[in-house]
């Protein structure tokens, strides 16, 4: 209270000065200017004014000390009036008069509020003196009683506002449901009509780009067959041409992120998309070109969605508040997932009625038809969106910690400097070794060890992904129930990743002792299933440490994922050439057991960068 000089007593407040010399001076202008008759109706306007001070005088003692002077003014007049030469009224002076009047009595039913806070304002002055010279039991007690005093004052200032005008801090907004209590007297359409949400449409948008994404992955590994035989390739060519597109995906993981940051999610994302599409489309024409121009457009395709990711992670920083971040990314990676079961699902019908050029042609114009709909419909932020209602644009900002602005500079030193970012980076680098093991070598393992044909080793191979999609979407809901309910965001990413890393791991070490097909299936997909719940802890992660860093940080550690998935395909198979598949989950395993120690010493999910 010390910053801001209370007033002796509410009634010498500006607000009532200026309302008594508003009422004096017309009285002034009429002890020159009036007539007798002028007089007696000036009399008459102070008669009532001087009526609403005794009405407000019995709630406040102190009403009469502002009336005085104006009361001595008006009597002053009077009397000089009285002795003037009769003028006829003027109209537009008793109109003043009557509206000061107005005015003054406005002010006076103003009053006892008014004396209410100096009062309360008097009480707390005498309460901090006190709780200084009291003993540290004495202080403590009295701390809390004017706490609970501002407490209650906060109560009724924000019972006097409007729901709309009030920025609830972020726990009230997610005890509250969210932004369901904020409405928008202009909502748009769907916010209108159904409740749905702009974000929501964000979060949708971005779940088809990534179904996308991997539908133009995986469709190579269904059309290799019939190019192979077309083009007369050996097994290492077709090694050669699956790992191509990994060379431009790791170029563009960091520069991903840093076009992001510094232009903005939607352009670089959109632009991604359309490029790797293209890059889709002409594959057929680079094959026939012969084997280099196919490995290029391979690589160009990996460079488009080098910076999915990243530019995805920075998109969701600032349109998903951290309440539904975890079910947010969830949905969003699911559609990774989809997309792999729809591209194995639809590519063997489209080559065996239309021939495997049609797998790449249909696929990649997809991607076309998406960026039509992701320019008209997308924003980088909520303030950049003229779609986003002003209602959600206030939760969304009051409930992320990131700025609109993009960013200018990364820096670097200080984002290599911290344990927390290394952690993520180590941990990314761990996780991804298993999960590119599973998913690469999985229709191997089917078909040498369990001895299962190409067709059924393809149809086991989809069902991991099915598993990965739900849990993914389990675990997110689970992250945002556990946060919303108080837990810490630490807490709960710690938690998540520590599933995914000992679930998988307690699968591979079962998978060991199985010697049947269903039952070596299931640990598949407890393994894949488990896996999923990285989803809400560490590729959440990145959101959470830096927001304005996010597509920068993803990229770091999505550098040590690709690199764990090129490692781990290399020395799998030199474990197979000197060894067996238990040597293979061997390794996977302790690098799971390292990253849930590393993971649980250093990861945070506390904000530590601006």
């Amino acid at each position: 209270m010390q910053g801001s000089r209370l007033h002796s007593c509410p009634l010498q407040t500006p607000a009532i000065s200026k309302r008594a010399m508003a009422f004096s001076l017309p009285l002034r202008r009429q002890q020159l200017l009036s007539s007798h008759n002028q007089a007696s109706s000036t009399r008459r306007c102070h008669s009532s004014a001087q009526t609403g001070l005794n009405i407000s005088s019995s709630g406040s003692s102190s009403s009469s000390k502002l009336l005085s002077p104006i009361h001595s003014s008006s009597s002053s007049s009077s009397s000089s009036s009285s002795s003037s030469t009769k003028h006829f009224l003027q109209p537009c002076v008793l109109q003043r008069s009557q509206s000061n009047a107005r005015q003054l009595l406005g002010g006076l039913q103003a009053l006892p509020a008014a004396q209410q806070q100096w009062q309360a304002a008097q009480q707390r002055q005498q309460l901090l003196p006190s709780s200084s010279s009291s003993s540290s039991s004495s202080s403590s007690s009295e701390a809390s009683s004017l706490h609970q005093q501002r407490r209650q004052q906060q109560q009724q200032q924000q019972q006097q506002c409007p729901a709309r005008q009030r920025l609830p801090p972020l726990r009230a907004t997610f005890a509250a449901g969210g932004d369901d209590g904020l409405v928008d007297p202009k909502p748009q359409f769907l916010e209108g009509i159904s409740g749905w949400r702009r974000r929501w449409t964000m979060v949708l948008l971005c779940f088809v780009a990534f179904m996308l994404c991997n539908m133009d992955r995986v469709n190579m590994s269904i059309a290799v067959l019939p190019m192979a035989a077309q083009y007369g390739w050996s097994t290492q060519t077709v090694g050669l041409v699956q790992s191509s597109f990994f060379w431009g995906y790791l170029l563009t993981q960091v520069l991903g992120g840093i076009w992001a940051d510094r232009f903005g999610g939607k352009l670089v994302l959109g632009l991604g998309v359309v490029w790797w599409s293209m890059a889709t489309a002409f594959t057929p024409i680079a094959a026939q070109m012969g084997l280099p121009a196919l490995l290029a457009a391979r690589a160009l395709m990996g460079i488009g969605e080098g910076v999915a990711m990243p530019a995805m992670n920075n998109l969701l920083s600032r349109w998903v508040p951290v309440a539904e971040r975890s079910r947010s990314l969830s949905l969003v990676y699911s559609g990774m997932f989809i997309g792999s079961i729809a591209g194995l699902a639809l590519s063997p019908g489209l080559i065996g009625a239309l021939g495997w050029p049609s797998v790449f042609y249909g696929f990649g114009s997809l991607g076309v038809l998406w960026y039509g709909l992701w320019s008209s419909k997308a924003a980088s932020t909520p303030s950049e969106d003229p779609l986003c209602s002003n209602a959600e644009k206030a939760y969304i900002l009051a409930n992320t910690s990131v700025s609109g602005k993009s960013t200018r500079s990364i820096p670097w030193g200080k984002l290599l400097s911290r344990k927390e970012v290394w952690a993520i980076i180590v941990c990314h680098f761990c996780h991804n070794w298993g999960t590119f093991i599973l998913l690469t070598w999985m229709p191997t393992y089917y078909n040498q060890v369990l001895g299962c044909d190409i067709f059924k080793s393809g149809i086991f191979s989809v069902l991991p992904w099915i598993t990965m999609a739900i849990s993914a979407n389990v675990g997110g809901w689970i992250a945002d129930t556990l946060v919303q309910r108080g837990t810490s965001v630490t807490a709960v990413r710690k938690i998540m990743q520590t599933l995914g890393f000992l679930g998988p791991a307690f699968c591979l070490t079962q998978l060991q002792n199985v010697s049947t097909l269903p039952a070596a299936v299931a640990c598949m997909m407890g393994a894949q299933g488990f896996d999923a719940f990285s989803q809400s802890g560490l590729y959440s992660n990145h959101q959470d440490i830096g927001p304005r860093y996010a597509g920068v940080l993803l990229g770091l550690s999505n550098t040590a994922g690709v690199l764990a998935g090129v490692l781990g395909s290399l020395a799998t198979g030199y474990l197979l050439a000197h060894g067996t598949w238990a040597d293979v989950w061997r390794v996977a395993v302790i690098l799971y057991l390292v990253g849930t120690v590393i993971w649980n010493l250093f990861a945070t999910g506390e904000r530590i960068f601006d």
